[in-house]
C-alpha cells in the first residue's frame, strides 16, 4: 500500500485504555505509567466523554499557590481535568490528514470512532513509526525550530507559566550556557513536588540557589526547598547536529525512546527538532 494512502484504521492502537469520569486523577496516571501510555479516554456508560492526557496533568497539578491548598491526584476525580467531547475521526481518515489535524487543533491524539463506537486511538507516536515518516527527505536544519530556554535555578512557577504562554517544551541551560536537560509536559505530569534529595538542607540549598541566579525564593513552605527547573528536567538531553538527516533524526528519537532532540553545533545551543517538526513534514 503507497504510504499516501495510509489511514487512521491502518495505524490505530486497540483496544483503548479508557477511565471513568469519577476515576481520580492519580489512577488515570498510573495506567499511563503502567501502560507506557500519554493519554486515556474517559468513558460514561459506553459513551465517550472526554480525553485526559499528560498534558493535563502536567499543567493543573503544578498551579501555582501554596503546598497546604492544593489537592493530591487521589483525590481529584478525571472529569476536573479531562478535555471534554474530544475530536475524533473515522477508521478511513487518511493519516496525512490527521497528522494535519494534530497541527490545527493542536492535540497529539484522535480516538478512532465507527458509527458511535470507538474502536482505537491514533496519536503522533503512531505516526512517527509509519511509512509517512519513513519517506522523510531533508536535514534537521530544514525542520528544526529556535529553542526556548531556562537556567537550572528558575523556579518552577517560572518554567509552568512559560510552557502555557508559548506551548513549548524548554531546554535547560547551565549557568555557562551549556546545555544540562530538557523540560516537557511528562516532566510536569510526573514531578513529586514532595520529594527531597537527601543530604541536603533544604533552607541552605534555597539560599544557594537565590544567591546564584537570582529567581529563586528562600522557600516555598517551611523546610521546604524550593522546586527549580533542574528539579524537573530530564538530562542529560539527547542531541543532535543540525547538518544530520531527519531520518537519523527520527532513528534517535526511537532508539532513545524521546521525542525531542536539542540541536547543538560546535558545542553551541542553535535549536530544537520535536515531534510536531516530524509531523508538519508528514502533513505537507
Amino acid at each position: 500500500m503507497p504510504a499516501s494512502s495510509l489511514a487512521a484504521a491502518d495505524l490505530m492502537s486497540s483496544p483503548v485504555f479508557v477511565v471513568a469520569p469519577g476515576d481520580t486523577v492519580a489512577h488515570a496516571r498510573n495506567m499511563m505509567v503502567r501502560h507506557k501510555i500519554s493519554r486515556v479516554l474517559v468513558m460514561d456508560a459506553g459513551n465517550l466523554t472526554g480525553i485526559l492526557t499528560k498534558k493535563d496533568i502536567g499543567y493543573r497539578l503544578q498551579q501555582p499557590g501554596p503546598a497546604w491548598r492544593r489537592r493530591t491526584p487521589d483525590r481529584i476525580p478525571v472529569a476536573e481535568y479531562a478535555t471534554p467531547d474530544p475530536v475524533t475521526v473515522a477508521p478511513p481518515t487518511l493519516a496525512k490528514t490527521v497528522a494535519g489535524l494534530f497541527l490545527a487543533r493542536n492535540i497529539s491524539g484522535v480516538p478512532v470512532v465507527d458509527h458511535g463506537t470507538v474502536v482505537g486511538i491514533i496519536t503522533k507516536s503512531d505516526l512517527m513509526k509509519s511509512a509517512l515518516v519513513a519517506g522523510l527527505k531533508g536535514m534537521v536544519r530544514d525542520a528544526m525550530e529556535d529553542a526556548e530556554t531556562v537556567n537550572r535555578w528558575h523556579s518552577l512557577a517560572h518554567v509552568v507559566a512559560l510552557m502555557k504562554e508559548r506551548n513549548e517544551k524548554l531546554v535547560v541551560t547551565n549557568n555557562d550556557g551549556s546545555v544540562a536537560g530538557l523540560i516537557t509536559e511528562t516532566n510536569l505530569a510526573f514531578h513529586e513536588e514532595s520529594r527531597r534529595r537527601p543530604g541536603r538542607n533544604p533552607d541552605e540549598e534555597a539560599v544557594r540557589k537565590h544567591e546564584q541566579s537570582g529567581t529563586g525564593s528562600r522557600s516555598d513552605a517551611a523546610g521546604t526547598a524550593p522546586v527549580t527547573a533542574g528539579d524537573v528536567m530530564s538530562g542529560p538531553a539527547i542531541t543532535v547536529a543540525p547538518v544530520s538527516t531527519l531520518l537519523y533524526a527520527v532513528e534517535l528519537m526511537q532508539r532513545e525512546q524521546v521525542n525531542n532532540l536539542v540541536v547543538v553545533e560546535n558545542n553551541t545551543l542553535v535549536g530544537i527538532l520535536k515531534r510536531d517538526d516530524i509531523i508538519k513534514e508528514v502533513a505537507k
